[in-house]
């Protein structure tokens, strides 16, 4: 066990990359930061948590991943936490499966580790897709497989370094349901041929370092032209140029829209700040690194946050006057 106090992190993330539905995921460099300030060993796994002037709208998540793992595992220790979050909320940037991972990471830390296996498949059932919570556990660029039984296989990979991620998060909130909700329920065999391609093309550039292929790698057909409607500034922004731009898609369900840029990511910012504009709508741009993988040997929970050192920054959009 652990001394108080301690703190871990977990990164944010965003899932699909364009045409990997419920399959591909990216760790970003913005985390939500927790820690244990007391640790009662009363065997009754509360979890106590101080959110600060942001509180979660609906369930605790990191309470209810923490007592699943006591459920299964056995009672563990009563905790007093406090909770700080840089990653916005419903807005397609891996909140849930943050808070999600933080609960199992918690019980780890205060009991003894588990095996990687069952927390990638406890916290997919939890979130009900494994393209965040994979990320947020692992690190990097990730895809994830569920079998029948719901066990998950997930793989992750290192990210090039060079190619940063601008992501705009528009003054909007999306719920997952509301978006998965547009979806049709099948999709034409031309549609699922172009999605796959693209998928395994995205994996084989990052594997070979060839950027210049993202921008063709991250287009899909299976869910962004039905979530436009839903989503301020998409349409426009599929169709951003700029020289070090590679490639755009919506982050999640979103509401936030990611840039992948190989270069100077100041032009691309600002095309965000100027679109978010002209629509008279607040949005907030982040330029974010991602949150590279761990090594084997540090799957275990981190014990002292990660030193936060990246060029990212975040700037808020002005509404039209």
């Amino acid at each position: 066990m652990n001394r108080v106090p301690f703190s871990l992190a977990v990164p944010a993330s965003m899932g699909n990359l364009g045409p990997g539905f419920d399959t591909l995921g990216l760790a970003l460099s913005l985390y939500l930061h927790v820690r244990v300030t007391d640790v009662v060993d009363d065997n009754r796994s509360t979890l106590t948590c101080d959110f600060g002037d942001v509180a979660p709208d609906g369930e605790n998540l990191i309470a209810q991943a923490y007592r699943r793992m006591a459920d299964r595992h056995g009672a563990g220790p009563s905790l007093r936490v406090t909770v700080r979050s840089a990653i916005p909320m419903k807005a397609g940037l891996g909140s849930s499966a943050a808070a999600i991972v933080a609960g199992l990471r918690l019980y780890e830390a205060v009991t003894k580790p588990c095996e990687l296996e069952e927390l990638l498949a406890t916290a997919a059932a939890l979130e009900g897709h494994p393209d965040n919570t994979s990320p947020a556990l692992l690190g990097g660029l990730t895809v994830s497989c569920v079998d029948e039984a719901g066990r998950v296989t997930a793989l992750a990979s290192p990210w090039p370094e060079r190619v940063r991620v601008v992501v705009a998060t528009p003054e909007t909130r999306l719920e997952t349901k509301a978006a998965r909700d547009v979806l049709p329920s099948t999709v034409s065999r031309s549609d699922a041929v172009f999605n796959l391609q693209r998928v395994a093309l995205l994996l084989q550039a990052v594997h070979a370092g060839r950027v210049d292929l993202l921008r063709t790698a991250v287009q899909d057909r299976l869910h962004q032209p039905f979530r436009t409607p839903l989503v301020p500034g998409l349409y426009d922004a599929l169709r951003l140029e700029d020289p070090a731009l590679v490639g755009v898609f919506l982050s999640g369900a979103g509401p936030s829209i990611s840039a992948l840029v190989d270069g100077n990511s100041g032009p691309v910012v600002r095309l965000f700040e100027e679109l978010y504009s002209r629509l008279g709508v607040s949005c907030v741009v982040r330029d974010l690194s991602v949150h590279q993988p761990v090594r084997p040997s540090d799957t275990m929970p981190a014990i002292q946050e990660p030193v936060i050192g990246q060029r990212g920054h975040t700037r808020q959009a002005p509404k039209a006057l």
